[in-house]
């Protein structure tokens, strides 16, 4: 009876505490590290999008080579816990990494780039795919693994309010550079700003604190390109050196009003904390999760049995296909927001209450995804949700730059909707566990959460190029403004209409899926008693 007794809410907080950390990981890469290719590490975004994608062919086999270590993994700690402690430092470090811009040249960029994104996916793997097993050995109970699903997406959510929300601030806080600042007021609105800064500073973004005022280079400014005003201005600092803009649009404008942030110093050192807190968190779900459910004792280790049970689980082969697609979804959304905010909207700073406000919808998103689920049934509320989700979020198409509540409000809606995605698929994952187990008398299930994981980073993969060869199409160069004004119209597909239309094809792949709430009870009921009589 062991096997199916209630999970304590503070276990489950523990548990959701490691996607806590995962996610300061996933989705800081997701939403910052193509635009810190691109705009700080100079990359060009068809290679950053090649990149994302060949880095994720490895996937496929390094996820299920983990599943199959953890199902036979042996220690005193279980099969999956250990792997939790074993990878809490060497994750944080190589994530570190991944923000740290060494001086080099660009075949050295490229370079750095593969070899620490590489590293970064596989010991990804080696924390995900046993953390995502956990979740199906700590109780045989589905509602109950429902209800675990539920707490660990809120930890999900909560590590990426925490890296999308505080990030930009630490930018700004660890990138400044102690400039020199005049300001020379000529009309009500109008300004003339000059700024030095004491030493060479390769990559600067300039804005009010505000981000309302429009800046462009005085006339005695040599600029190459056009001089159009925005938001703020992205450029290379010499020592010493004066820059001159005329500023407009922002009364009582003052020294203390304008910043001037070293997005590459800022980008490593705010990454650099984070990492810090990604392996506490992951520490604290290793000592306080406990594994219940162990294979059916008579079950031997037969690789190839393993692989043929798991081709022929339906319910598996169709949530393989449907994660895809949801975090292909999920992850165009997330790495385009900052470009979106950067170069549409111009102003970075907003994005962070933009994205804290996709967390606090996902957090509730998640927490409503159990009650929705028992009163719906999971593959209903799946096929619900995706729809939702997706064409509210097309809706951003029809917004200006100047329309930021409605941006808000679609974003946070659809956001809602989309937090059901994870919370689902995951706890849907060990039903596949679960039945497989029910027609097969077999259970690996690492095996069968390999696939989360490799539908996590390839659906990031994905992305990644498609955003990156939407952007290549429309020339974009995060380092010049005027490839940046003629990418607007790409920046806008892909934060609207572009994510949309995954959804439609998840949604209908969904109706294929079929484990219904009767048939899991039934499954449910099955296993209960022969765990009983073993």
């Amino acid at each position: 009876m062991a096997s199916f007794e209630k999970i304590s809410v503070k276990e489950k907080i523990g548990y959701a505490l490691g996607d806590g950390a995962a996610n300061i990981a996933w989705r800081g890469v997701a939403t910052f590290l193509f635009i810190f290719y691109t705009d700080v590490f100079g990359l060009s975004p068809i290679t950053v999008g090649v990149l994302m994608l060949v880095a994720r062919f490895s996937d496929g086999i390094s996820d299920v080579v983990m599943g199959i270590i953890g199902d036979r993994t042996k220690s005193k700690y279980g099969k999956f816990r250990p792997w939790i402690l074993w990878t809490a430092i060497p994750l944080a470090a190589i994530l570190s990494l991944l923000f740290t811009s060494p001086d080099l040249g660009e075949t050295g960029k490229i370079v750095y780039a593969y070899v620490t994104y590489i590293f970064f996916t596989l010991i990804y793997t080696a924390n995900n795919v046993p953390y995502g097993a956990l979740m199906a050995v700590m109780t045989g109970d589905d509602k109950e693994r429902t209800s675990l699903g539920s707490y660990r997406m809120v930890g999900a959510f909560g590590g990426g309010m925490l890296v999308q929300g505080a990030l930009l601030f630490l930018v700004a806080y660890y990138g400044n550079v102690n400039p020199s600042i005049v300001v020379d007021q000529l009309a009500d609105d109008k300004y003339k700003v000059v700024v030095s800064a004491p030493s060479d500073v390769e990559n600067v973004n300039i804005k009010t604190d505000d981000g309302i005022a429009l800046f462009t280079w005085d006339d005695a400014q040599e600029v190459s390109g056009e001089n159009s005003p925005t938001r703020g201005k992205s450029f290379s600092m010499k020592a010493d050196k004066e820059y001159m803009f005329m500023v407009e649009g922002e009364a009582n404008l003052s020294q203390d009003k304008i910043t001037i942030i070293d997005q590459k110093r800022g980008y490593s050192n705010a990454m650099y904390l984070m990492s810090i807190f990604l392996a506490i968190l992951m520490f604290l779900t290793f000592y306080s999760t406990k594994e219940r459910i162990q294979p059916p004792k008579e079950q031997k280790n037969n690789l190839k049995q393993d692989f043929k049970d798991l081709i022929s689980n339906k319910p598996w082969l169709v949530l393989l296909v449907i994660g895809l697609l949801f975090n292909v979804y999920n992850s165009i959304k997330q790495g385009i927001v900052i470009i979106y905010f950067s170069h549409y909207l111009h102003n970075q700073l907003l994005a962070a209450s933009f994205l804290i406000g996709l967390m606090i919808a996902s957090v509730l998103g998640a927490m409503a995804t159990a009650p929705l689920g028992k009163r719906l049934g999971k593959r209903n509320l799946f096929i619900y949700a995706l729809v939702f989700s997706g064409g509210v979020n097309a809706l951003l198409a029809f917004c200006g730059p100047e329309d930021i509540t409605a941006i808000f409000t679609i974003g946070i809606v659809s956001e809602f909707a989309a937090a059901i995605f994870p919370t689902l698929f995951f706890a849907m994952l060990g039903d596949a566990a679960d039945y497989s187990e029910f027609k097969n008398g077999r259970r690996a299930t690492g095996l069968i959460y390999s696939a989360g994981s490799f539908a996590t980073k390839f659906g990031g993969g994905i992305a990644g190029a498609i955003i990156g060869l939407v952007l290549g199409a429309f020339a974009y160069n995060g380092q010049d403004p005027e490839s940046i004004k003629g990418a607007v119209p790409g920046i806008i597909m892909l934060m609207s209409w572009v994510p949309a239309l995954i959804t439609v094809l998840a949604a209908g792949l969904m109706f294929l899926y079929p484990l219904t709430q009767k048939k899991l009870d039934e499954i449910t009921l099955e296993l209960k008693q022969r765990r009983l009589q073993e």
